[in-house]
This record gives C-alpha cells, sequence and structure tokens, in this order.
C-alpha cells in the first residue's frame, strides 16, 4: 500500500475482536496502535477461558505475539481509556488517527436485582472467572466460597465455575439452579466431562422425580429426560475431590437470605412449571416458596457494557447506527452513533461484545473484528491519509499525553521480559496450569527491573 492510502487507526482493547481488528488492518498497509486496559493482551482469550483449555489459549498466544511484532503494529498496555482514565474517549480522538476502533468487551455487569443481592457471598460469575484466570483486581482478592455454593444458570459458564469449585477449591457441594428444566440445560455436553465424575446421580435422580409431574404437563417423560441427562456424564475427567454437584430445577431464586453479619445463608426460591411456547418451553413462577441452604451464590446472568467509557450509550450497550446502509457486513452494525444529534460519530467504530455483549466465544469475536475491519477499510477509501497525521505525529502525542497523566504503558518488549519471568515460574502452577502475576504493580515493577538490566 502506497504512503498516500496508508493510514494510522487506533484501537482500544486488545481481546480477540480487537486483535482480529488490528490483524485485518495491519495486512492492509495500515499503521496500527492498540490501547489495552490490561497490561497483557488477550482479553477473554487470556482472562475468560477455562484456565485448562492451554492448547486454545496458546494457539490464539501465538497469533497475537506475531501480530504485535509487525512494524505497523505499535502496542500500549496498561492504559486505560474511559472518563477518569488514563485517556478519555475525546483524548483518543484527538489524537489524529483516521480511525478509532473500540473493542473494549463488556465490562459492566447486569444488576442482580434480588433482594440481599449485596450481601457476602454473592458473586458475578464474571468476576469468579477473572479471580481463577488471575486477572489484576480479581485474582488477588480472597473469594470466600464457605461449602455449598450455588449457581444459578446452566450453561457453559456454570460448569466452567462448577469444575473450578469441584477441581481446587474442593467445596463440599455445587447445586445448579436452573429456571427450567433438565430437557432445556444450555451447556456442551463435552464440558460437562470436566465435573460429570462428582455427579450426585442418585440426589439427581431424586430431583427429577420431584418435578415429574411438571415435566409430563408439557409432553416430557421424566425417566427419558434423566437418561439423557446422565448419559453425558461419560469420559468423565479423573476425581480429584469429595465434592457432590447436583442440580435444582424449575427454580427461580426470589430474595438472598442473610445471617446477622450479611452473610449469606441460603436463597429463597420460587417453584417453576414449564409452559410450551412455540416448539420451546418458559418457566412461569407458581407462588409457591422455599428455603435453600447455601454459603454462596454466584449470578451468571450475562454481561453489559459500561457506561462510563463515554461514548453513546442506551440500556446497557453502546449505540450504533440505526440506519441500515444496505452494504455487506452493514456499516451501520459498527459506527457508534449519537442519538442526541442524531448523527454517526464520525470514524468511531465498534466491534466485538462492545458492540454487542456475550455473543458466542472467541470465534464470533474474531469473525466480528474481521467484519469490522472491512467496514473500517470502506470508511478509509474515503478519506485521505494527507489530511491526517503520520503514525510518529500520533505515537509522539499519545506518550506525551500519557507521560503527562503519569501513566505506565507497557510496550512489547516489557511484555516479552513478563512473559520470560513467568515461564521461569512454571513449577509454580496451580489451577490456571501456568504461572500468572495477579497484580498489576508486580508485573510493572518486574517489567522496569528487566528492563534497566
Amino acid at each position: 500500500m502506497s504512503a498516500m492510502n496508508s493510514h494510522v487507526i487506533i484501537l482500544v482493547g486488545a481481546g480477540p475482536a480487537g486483535m482480529a481488528v488490528a490483524s485485518s488492518l495491519a495486512k492492509a498497509g495500515h499503521e496500527v496502535i492498540i490501547l489495552n486496559r490490561d497490561i497483557k493482551f488477550g482479553g477473554l482469550a487470556e482472562y475468560g477461558i477455562f484456565p485448562s483449555k492451554l492448547k486454545l489459549r496458546g494457539g490464539l498466544k501465538k497469533q497475537y505475539w506475531e501480530l504485535l511484532e509487525r512494524p505497523n503494529v505499535h502496542y500500549f498496555g496498561n492504559v486505560s481509556t474511559g472518563n477518569g482514565k488514563d485517556l478519555t474517549v475525546e483524548d483518543v480522538r484527538n489524537l489524529g488517527a483516521s480511525a478509532v476502533v473500540f473493542s473494549i468487551g463488556a465490562q459492566g455487569t447486569k444488576a442482580i436485582g434480588v433482594e440481599g443481592d449485596s450481601a457476602q457471598g454473592v458473586f458475578h460469575a464474571k468476576d469468579v472467572v477473572y479471580h481463577f484466570n488471575r486477572l489484576p483486581g480479581f485474582g488477588d482478592r480472597p473469594f470466600d466460597m464457605g461449602k455449598h455454593v450455588a449457581i444459578i444458570g446452566a450453561g457453559d459458564v456454570m460448569v466452567d465455575i462448577s469444575h473450578w469449585l469441584i477441581r481446587y477449591k474442593k467445596v463440599e457441594r455445587v447445586t445448579a439452579i436452573v429456571r427450567r428444566g433438565p430437557a432445556e440445560r444450555k451447556y456442551n455436553p463435552k464440558e460437562i466431562r470436566a465435573v460429570c465424575a462428582n455427579m450426585d446421580v442418585d440426589g439427581i435422580a431424586k430431583e427429577v422425580v420431584r418435578i415429574k409431574d411438571r415435566l409430563a404437563a408439557v409432553g416430557q417423560k421424566a425417566d427419558e429426560v434423566l437418561k439423557a441427562l446422565t448419559d453425558e456424564f461419560t469420559k468423565c475427567e479423573p476425581k480429584v475431590s469429595d465434592t457432590k454437584m447436583g442440580f435444582k430445577f424449575l427454580a427461580s431464586p426470589k430474595r438472598i437470605l442473610v445471617d446477622g453479619s450479611n452473610r449469606v445463608r441460603g436463597l429463597e426460591m420460587e417453584d417453576n412449571k414449564l409452559d410450551p411456547k412455540g416448539e420451546d418451553t418458559v418457566a412461569v413462577g407458581l407462588k409457591q416458596y422455599y428455603e435453600f441452604p447455601c454459603d454462596a451464590v454466584i449470578f451468571a446472568v450475562g454481561d453489559k457494557v459500561d457506561e462510563t467509557v463515554g461514548l453513546p450509550y442506551k440500556s446497557g450497550m453502546f449505540v450504533t447506527n440505526p440506519n441500515k446502509t444496505g452494504n455487506d457486513p452493514d456499516d451501520a452494525f459498527f459506527q457508534a452513533y449519537d442519538e442526541t444529534t442524531g448523527k454517526i460519530v464520525d470514524g468511531v467504530f465498534l466491534a466485538g461484545w462492545a458492540r454487542k455483549a456475550s455473543e458466542g466465544l472467541v470465534g464470533i469475536a474474531k469473525r466480528d473484528g474481521d467484519w469490522c475491519a472491512e467496514v473500517v477499510n470502506r470508511y478509509l477509501a474515503t478519506k485521505t491519509s494527507g489530511s491526517h497525521s503520520g503514525a510518529k505525529v500520533v505515537l509522539d502525542k499519545l506518550v506525551s499525553i500519557l507521560k503527562a497523566h503519569k501513566s505506565h504503558p507497557v510496550d512489547l518488549r516489557g511484555l516479552r521480559v513478563l512473559e520470560s519471568r513467568e515461564k521461569s515460574h512454571q513449577g509454580a502452577t496451580d489451577c490456571i496450569g501456568e504461572f500468572k502475576y495477579a497484580s498489576n504493580q508486580d508485573m510493572i515493577e518486574l517489567i522496569e527491573r528487566g528492563k534497566a538490566q
């Protein structure tokens, strides 16, 4: 690409979506500057997938390192963007790049909205996943789970958290609380192999008998449903603890019950029945309540974006252009949009979970990034690069702002120092199968020392 049509793009967020955008734009010959909140790149690929899936993580890491080593890619880790952060959205937009892409994920968490949700022992699934993946701010904080943990949800995240509780925390009991019945479980049968050696099969059989009439009412036969559920408990990973895992079906948490010191002592649950809805079913509350004792509750209830970033925001999402352009992929889906002016925010794009929260995993985020890069390339084709600053000007401006804000950006060289230090710790592994520092301060100090040598 001639210098004439080469542009400077700033990418905020280095998770799977952001790295896909960066990769496409860098290969197209543009100069790409990546600003990432965490010191390490990878986002949920680094801090969100279950640690034992090291092969998947290793493959992604290798691709990401190769990308960051390209001469037209410039990485700044430990730089957060948002109101009151290292850089505001306005700071980033004023650096003089041709376009800015925000792929900062969905860092907010949906309110649980259940009475007692501020009690000690109530956790968001995302925080727990960040904790066992050692994300700074979460990995270095105690997560006291007690003996019996209830997890609200029936998807893969519930299984990942159960895996950690059974294998590493070795709690006495884990119960998955499911609004609907066994037939409506959402997790992948392959994932359940991580925990099925610990299933309380007798307890699960009793639980299905308890709800058999409500299953029959929608044409589900209890014995068939139970067989389908327990037939998936094959090829289980070897048992390493005595934890018992079970399910509570047709149950919705209504209130968190606490003791005198505001610690969780249980849940008030409502019994549900199933109603048919097209091909599927919905859970309908029966207004019959009972107490379910437990020491901790983990809600796997989904994510929303962080409204404090400073991008146009509405009901859990950043706002994208409602006016379709008819292109494929449609530019409108990726353009930030200001409803107060009724105009797109020129040159600002969204990708990945920042565009649509909780939508699939790494593969979907990557595809979203590829599509976003196509949209950005189309936009750049309408601009002459001469009207924008070159990479050196933008980088100099960025470095001086970060200095003035006393920020501590980490570059590629710093990441290499950190990586070699963490690798030398290989003996000290825990549930994540690799050693990781869980505090930003420790990482920064190590990097400074390593660079000085």
